[in-house]
């Protein structure tokens, strides 16, 4: 791969650091066990974070993929996004062991996961001007890829220098959590250091033009955008099933390590053993994917991953060994990655290349528009309940909504 590939993949190396161990293993446990009052509790105001996080992602992310599109401004848009992203995620480190501290702990959280949302929308519409279309499964894969490597790599020193070390050689206070407080800093940080080769590698194709010029031009080009779906049966498909699954997706994210800590009994260190473990196995199936997604066919990647998931997913919400959860969470994370990598392909595949930016807003909104359903789902059916197993149970239901969706959509219509 050329320079521009491994600049354009380095960014998934860099912000896979944010939802790995803010939004999955550690800032949502910590939420959960240190800062709400009890585990399920914890669970439903992050699930109402998530939720409003999802309704601004939504609305934000096609409207200024098409300012982006029509600006020429992609690049610059997409460092706006990476710094605020950045300097929200090191707010985190004000979150203190206390109720009192909720709001501000999910207003970072919230603000950090609009900006990392957006900031994708720039980074996928990217793709298309890296290769030929029949190598785009093999960039996107390998990236995803690379990409929960990193996450692993900073799951793996915040574990060696910040969070096991008792006492801490950096002087954290454990009694007041900074060891764990901390592990948002050295995210923000592993954004600022890893993130910037793909803003000097990969310069816009267009000439920049003015913010007004541009948000007119772009808001004419996203409901121009809305208005042919009806024409594009194919794609208005894919969306609708992308806004399934990845809604389920992004719930299983979210609440993932709320889960393995309130259900069983893990700690801050066993949660980020878990994620690290975790990590290997997606990022393994992700990268194992992408060499045979271009001859297996990026439809058929997601058709196979969200079966597996579903599966899978059942599995665990049936296991009550830790041991079993274990190994079942192994196995489900093979499959995370590949359906998320192969559906960037199939966008760029099927997106034409002048409005690719605006396509990946709309696949953005696909992902969102409905991104408070599983959240807020989750969260109503574990305080109607006060079962964490049945919350997850939302989970599977989304992922089996846009399987039989996507059977319907046909990768060369």
């Amino acid at each position: 791969m050329d320079r521009r590939v491994w600049a354009w993949a380095s960014y998934d190396w860099a912000n896979s650091a944010f939802p790995t161990v803010v939004s999955t293993f550690v800032i949502a446990a910590y939420f959960s066990q240190g800062i709400a009052p009890d585990p399920a509790t914890g669970q439903a105001q992050w699930g109402w974070m998530q939720t409003l996080a999802g309704i601004v992602i939504a609305f934000a992310s096609p409207v200024l993929g098409a300012i982006a599109d029509a600006g020429g401004m992609r690049r610059r848009m997409l460092a706006v996004a990476t710094v605020i992203m950045a300097v929200a995620t090191g707010l985190i480190w004000f979150a203190t062991p206390s109720p009192s501290s909720t709001l501000w702990a999910l207003a970072c959280v919230g603000i950090a996961t609009i900006a990392f949302e957006v900031g994708t929308v720039f980074y996928n519409a990217m793709l298309p001007d890296l290769a030929p279309r029949e190598k785009l499964g093999k960039i996107s894969g390998l990236a995803w890829g690379l990409g929960y490597a990193g996450g692993l790599c900073c799951l793996g020193v915040a574990l060696a220098l910040l969070v096991m070390p008792n006492p801490s050689p950096l002087g954290l206070d454990r009694g007041q959590a900074e060891h764990v407080r901390a592990t948002a800093v050295l995210v923000a940080v592993w954004v600022a250091v890893f993130g910037w080769p793909v803003l000097v590698a990969l310069p816009d194709r267009t000439a920049r033009r003015p913010w007004r010029v541009a948000a007119k031009e772009g808001l004419a080009e996203i409901m121009g955008l809305v208005r042919r779906l009806p024409q594009t049966p194919v794609m208005a498909r894919f969306l609708i099933a992308r806004l399934f699954y990845t809604d389920g997706l992004n719930t299983l994210f979210a609440f993932g390590a709320i889960y393995a800590a309130g259900v069983f009994g893990m700690g801050f260190e066993e949660i980020l053993m878990f994620g690290i473990a975790l990590n290997v196995t997606a990022g393994l199936g992700a990268a194992g994917f992408g060499l045979i997604e271009d001859r297996f066919g990026s439809r058929s990647t997601v058709l196979v991953s969200l079966g597996a998931m579903i599966v899978l997913g059942v599995s665990v919400l049936l296991v009550t060994e830790k041991l079993h959860f274990w190994l079942l969470a192994m196995a489900l994370g093979i499959f995370m990655g590949p359906s998320q990598a192969a559906s960037r392909t199939l966008m760029a595949k099927l997106a034409p290349k002048e409005e690719v930016t605006a396509w990946f807003g709309l696949f953005a909104l696909s992902g969102r528009v409905t991104g408070f359903i599983g959240p807020g789902a989750l969260a109503l059916v574990t305080a109607l309940t006060e079962s964490q197993r049945a919350g997850m149970g939302v989970v599977v239901v989304l992922l089996a909504l846009g399987l039989l969706i996507m059977l319907k959509v046909r990768e060369a219509d």
